[in-house]
């Protein structure tokens, strides 16, 4: 099972976002092991995992785990447009060494229920006995995953153990808490209400750049440290946030380029003195 601080890690990328850049790998997860984070999300929003293909992302799951070393728990996340995609990346995982598997539901077409579990009992029996995770943020896939879904799940999949919960506002992301497994909260801004509220850490974007900050809130949560940490992610959420990521690794001595896979963005000129100037005021 996962527990604590995981880090939603960025994925290190060249050629203007077209290929993975293979040697960043290591240092990028030594960050993470120096910082003393329990583990990764690999390839979730903030690592874009959906723009990348069945091939690559498997490549680069590899390449994490290869990295870590045992040192932190690695998760996948298999989240795709696709079931078929979904279930060949879970069943992978495995393989690949990845302690657990995340996923979550397909954007753009809004699944009813029926869909919905379908989907989720299918990734979730490709990589059994892994323990499984539902990404739940409506905001980005388009719906909320049903609570009788989870119910129905938990009795059709063993090794369905939690949740990353991302909605905002806690009124969106309580009911998930009552579900009976494991929940890891995403938003920076409710790790101390999702603590209070017996999550088990945070799965958090911030984590990927500033992850001592993190891991010190999920250890001690408290309103201020989480107000602390929802002034960083809102400062970062004024550049497209993947990129800009990727500068302040690369601010950080991480030697990881700012290219993400289109048609995500880089930072424009202003933009990037604009960054700039922010880390050197911290």
């Amino acid at each position: 099972r996962l527990h604590r601080t995981l880090a939603s890690s960025v994925t290190p990328l060249l050629a203007g976002g077209d290929r993975l850049d293979e040697d960043p790998f290591g240092p990028l997860v030594e960050r993470y092991v120096t910082a003393g984070l329990d583990g990764i999300l690999a390839f979730g929003t903030n690592g874009e995992g959906v723009l990348f293909s069945v091939e690559e992302r498997q490549r680069g799951l590899r390449l994490f785990v290869e990295a870590a070393a045992g040192r932190l728990r690695v998760a996948a996340h298999c989240g795709a447009q696709t079931t078929a995609d979904t279930v060949a990346l879970a069943a992978d995982a495995g393989e690949a060494g990845a302690a657990a598997v995340a996923v979550i539901g397909p954007p753009y077409f809004v699944l009813d229920e029926p869909a919905q579990l379908a989907h989720f009992a299918a990734a979730a029996a490709a990589c059994a006995p892994l323990p499984f995770y539902i990404y739940e943020f409506a905001r980005t896939s388009g719906y909320g995953v049903a609570l009788d879904v989870l119910a129905r799940l938990r009795e059709q999949a063993p090794n369905f153990t939690g949740m990353k919960v991302s909605d905002t506002p806690w009124e969106a992301s309580e009911p998930y808490t009552t579900v009976g497994v494991d929940v890891f909260v995403g938003p920076e801004t409710l790790i101390h209400r999702g603590m209070e509220a017996g999550a088990v850490g945070a799965v958090s974007a911030l984590a990927s750049v500033f992850p001592e900050e993190v891991a010190a809130v999920v250890r001690e949560p408290t309103a201020e440290g989480a107000e602390r940490l929802g002034e960083l992610r809102a400062a970062l959420e004024r550049f497209p946030r993947q990129a800009a990521m990727k500068r302040i690794a690369a601010f950080k001595g991480i030697p990881v380029r700012s290219d993400v896979r289109a048609p995500l963005r880089d930072l424009a000129p202003d933009e990037s003195l604009e960054l700039a100037q922010w880390l050197g005021s911290l």
